[in-house]
């Protein structure tokens, strides 16, 4: 065995004479425990939030989705409709004409975004589930499904016939408006159905049939705003981009799931990163702790090493035995703020409701054990205890191991 690494071993595991150091040594010990134990925990946490957070955008995210390149739509011919059906790992896809609006109902108006589908796209995504009252769109009226925020601004309720809901879109062309009722084309609907997603959604859109789009906007028949896909479980998603892709040609870019929520991803991810940097600081000064166990502790060992210089043990090897033991100090107590913290981690998953963390009196605070996140906080403390070390060990000199 390395004659440094076992007395580096011996110096951690036996107690000093002085009980000031002890406990000082047991400071910095905990201090990594805790150190460690939060990362885990604030990364667990995030994790949880993380994905809280786009589990609801997720079920009404396609799998792949094609939108138009130049201008709000596109032609999709026959022939291109049956090519994208002989794709094996399509299972289904469905017709999406979106655009802004107008919603009026009696005095009350509110800007909206009309996401008009055909008869596929429940089976494309799960809106249905998503329905807090009310029903589904029949492809074959004039029904509309509201968001939660816009039929609370209008005040709409469900299936309610005594209110007229107009939508409204301003008519295409370039001559002088001359008069207002001529300038907008508009369509009477009513609404069978609210849902409730998220805020974004829940302000901003509506769900209508693709039939009635085209006659608001004056669509051709086969002219659309985008295609939302459904693939196969395990199809390879690239490989299908490209099938889509020479099928359509160059008038559609293909997003996937994350790409459709790039700004989202985005700030989830720098959050992230920044939740990381604030904790490491505060393990950074947690190891300025360690540091100053291993000074004290030389100063304590000083007669010891004195003996072992005498009998050939070199300075390199004696800066070596307390680099291995600030090493082994932080590594032996990141593993365990580890496992105290994947305990905590278990048990707001899976333990007694008594014992859980709650955002509300229902909802228990979200949180996901990922290996990359096990694997990032013990990196991190390995690699600052080295550092610790490394500048604690360096303070050993000739002079200070012969001076007695």
């Amino acid at each position: 065995m390395n004659f440094s690494l076992y007395i580096a071993k011996r110096y951690l595991r036996s107690k000093s004479s002085n009980n000031a150091i002890n406990f000082i040594t047991y400071i910095a010990l905990i201090g990594v425990i805790f150190g460690s134990a939060s990362l885990f925990i604030v990364l667990s946490g995030f994790a949880g939030l993380k994905d809280f957070t786009l589990e609801f955008s997720n079920i009404v995210d396609p799998d792949l989705k094609a939108e138009a390149i130049s201008g709000k739509s596109f032609l999709l011919t026959d022939d291109e409709i049956s090519k994208l059906e002989d794709i094996d790992d399509i299972v289904l896809f469905s017709k999406i004409i979106e655009e802004r609006v107008l919603i009026t109902s009696e005095e009350k108006k509110s800007l909206a975004t009309i996401k008009a589908v055909d008869k596929h796209y429940q089976d494309v995504v799960d809106i249905e589930s998503q329905i807090d009252h009310g029903s589904w769109i029949d492809q074959k009226s004039n029904q509309i499904v509201a968001g939660w925020g816009i039929a609370n601004d209008l005040s709409i309720g469900v299936l309610d016939f005594t209110t007229t809901l107009n939508i409204s879109v301003p008519k295409p062309g370039k001559k002088q408006i001359t008069s207002i009722k001529n300038a907008f084309s508009t369509v009477r609907a009513v609404n069978v159905g609210v849902f409730y997603i998220n805020e974004k959604l829940n302000d901003n859109y509506v769900y209508t049939s693709i039939d009635l789009a085209k006659n608001l906007l004056n669509y051709e028949p086969n002219q659309i705003s985008a295609i939302e896909f459904k693939l196969n479980e395990g199809a390879e998603e690239t490989a299908v981009k490209e099938q889509i892709q020479s099928v359509l040609g160059d008038k559609v870019l293909i997003k996937n799931r994350a790409q459709l929520n790039d700004a989202l991803y985005k700030m989830l991810n720098t959050e992230n990163l920044a939740v990381y940097l604030i904790f490491t600081l505060v393990l950074i000064i947690a190891f300025f702790n360690v540091i100053g166990s291993l000074i004290m502790m030389m100063l304590d060992k000083k007669q010891s090493l004195n003996t072992l210089f005498y009998m050939g043990i070199t300075v390199k090897e004696v800066r070596k035995i307390f680099f291995y033991q600030g090493s082994l100090m932080s590594i032996v107590g990141g593993i365990i703020g580890l496992l105290v913290a994947l305990l905590l981690a278990v048990n707001q998953l899976y333990g007694p409701n008594m014992l859980k963390i709650y955002i509300t009196s229902t909802l228990a605070y979200p949180i996901s054990i990922r290996f990359i996140n096990i694997l990032i906080v013990f990196l991190t403390i390995s690699v600052l205890g080295i550092i610790a070390s490394k500048i604690a060990s360096a303070r050993i000199t000739k002079a200070l191991i012969q001076n007695n």
